[in-house]
């Protein structure tokens, strides 16, 4: 039996190890440039923005929805509110709504690409507390569909390219103003864009899409703002459990229903969430913020060799964000069955939309999924799919370009790689380069995060200023 005294001496040593990793898991020290003072007509790029937002570019999956004439509405209003960039850079009109902006630079090196999207999401109108295309300002705030997703960084863009062109200033390097118009409905604009690049052999040094944004409040302990950069993205999946009977009168149904069976489905993958994978994007930001948490928490992050289990355990009772950061999400969103309340379906379905993980594929998410239902009869459909995206590089140029720039804008604010979880256009430039960034140039609460595809849409006039301040420091830099 080993004795009392060796098993003491021997926890004291772990908890010293535990406890001395977590006083020196401190902030890193990573000087960024003085912030250089920006100038451009700040009245100018709430107007330009107010006018894009009164454009309906609703986007439909059923194109006979959608109204062309919005669509040409905005980009008729370009030469007027951006005329500097439509004089000095060629506008080539790809299919599929895609605009693609040339800036030419003084010298011949790699490009930039900084993109958004100018289509919108459908909205309730009746669901609104002020009408979401009318860009009324009220005590400092503008609302409308699109401020936040994405015309607020279409105006950023071409609102700092029209000041710089302005002040005479000229890049470096080539850049490209990239912008779909149909990104919300996984539309082929950007495709032709890359395709375009492709045929060039046009390599990009930076791109810049939509992703995170600088935001409080979302890591545990840590009281600064945080400007996410996300790194790269999460796969996503539309899967359809299917299942047929014979049918039959509800009054006498056998043990288990179509319907009934599918809960079961339902409740079996529910149970035995997928497993947690720490990758490059959330290691990262764990190391970069866990620094900056409170000192229970340090323990657990400067000692996941330790505490890993501790972590998921936390992860899964809490879902959400944190938990759709370390593994892949299986949410069940639709569900069909009879068409009648007293008839046992000849068929039912349900859907689920899942978020891959980076280290996770379809066939293998569809695997896991036939494994856990441990149903022969219940046919799996794979639809709407992408795998996840590479993983960007944080060693480079183009990340410290988007950090100078974000530091300057924002100052104090904590920078961090991330894994954005939702999808972006940027994710069809996964074989064209290693440097995608996604990042919304927005400081935002909570409360305005969730109007994003949601009611009463609506920004700052203050996040529309900072906005073009951050893509005039990033253009600065090209």
């Amino acid at each position: 039996m080993i004795p009392v005294i060796i098993i003491a001496a021997i926890v004291a040593v772990f908890l010293a190890i535990i406890l001395i990793r977590a006083a020196l898991f401190v902030p890193k020290d990573e000087p960024r440039p003085a912030a250089e003072a920006v100038a451009f007509d700040r009245e100018a790029a709430q107007a330009a923005l107010a006018a894009l937002v009164r454009c309906r570019t609703v986007s439909y999956a059923d194109h006979a929805l959608e109204d062309d004439g919005e669509f040409e509405k905005l980009l008729a209003l370009l030469p007027e509110l951006y005329p500097h960039v439509m004089k000095a850079c060629p506008l080539q009109r790809l299919p599929d709504r895609a605009l693609l902006f040339h800036w030419s630079g003084r010298e011949k090196g790699e490009p930039a690409v900084l993109m958004a999207h100018y289509d919108v999401v459908p909205v309730e109108e009746e669901n609104w507390a002020k009408p979401p295309f009318s860009a009324v300002v009220e005590d400092g705030v503008m609302w409308g569909r699109g401020t936040l997703d994405t015309k607020v960084t279409f105006n950023g863009i071409l609102s700092a390219a029209e000041a710089l062109i302005s002040q005479g200033f000229t890049p470096k390097n080539d850049v490209y103003f990239a912008f779909s118009g149909g990104e919300e409905i996984n539309g082929n604009g950007a495709v032709n864009i890359v395709r375009w690049f492709e045929e060039r052999g046009i390599t990009p040094a930076m791109v810049v899409d939509e992703g995170g944004a600088v935001v409080r409040d979302v890591f545990p302990g840590v009281k600064e703002p945080c400007a996410l950069i996300g790194i790269a993205e999460k796969g996503m999946l539309n899967l359809e459990y299917r299942i047929a009977s014979s049918g039959g009168h509800a009054s006498a149904p056998k043990p288990h229903t179509p319907v009934g069976r599918l809960a079961a489905a339902c409740t079996r993958v529910e149970a035995h969430p997928f497993q947690s994978h720490l990758t490059k994007p959330v290691l990262e930001m764990f190391d970069t913020l866990g620094r900056r948490s409170t000192f229970l928490y340090r323990i657990i992050f400067a000692n996941l060799w330790c505490f890993r289990p501790v972590l998921d355990m936390i992860c899964k009772k809490s879902g959400g964000e944190l938990n759709a950061l370390v593994r892949t999400t299986v949410a069940f969103t639709q569900m069909r069955g009879s068409k009648a309340p007293n008839v046992i379906p000849p068929s039912a379905s349900m859907v689920a939309n899942m978020r891959l993980n980076p280290e996770d594929t379809v066939a293998g998410a569809v695997d896991y999924i036939r494994r856990t239902v441990a149903d022969p009869d219940i046919e799996l459909v794979v639809g709407d799919h992408m795998e996840p995206s590479p993983i960007s590089r944080t060693d480079c140029e183009g990340w410290q370009r988007v950090a100078n720039a974000v530091s300057a804008t924002w100052p104090g604010s904590v920078i961090s790689p991330y894994l954005m979880v939702q999808c972006s256009d940027s994710r069809h430039y996964r074989n064209l380069s290693d440097r995608v960034y996604r990042f919304s140039a927005m400081d935002l609460t909570g409360e305005e995060r969730s109007t994003i595809h949601g009611n009463n849409e609506r920004i700052r006039l203050e996040v529309i200023d900072r906005a073009v301040e951050f893509f005039i420091r990033l253009m600065r830099q090209c």
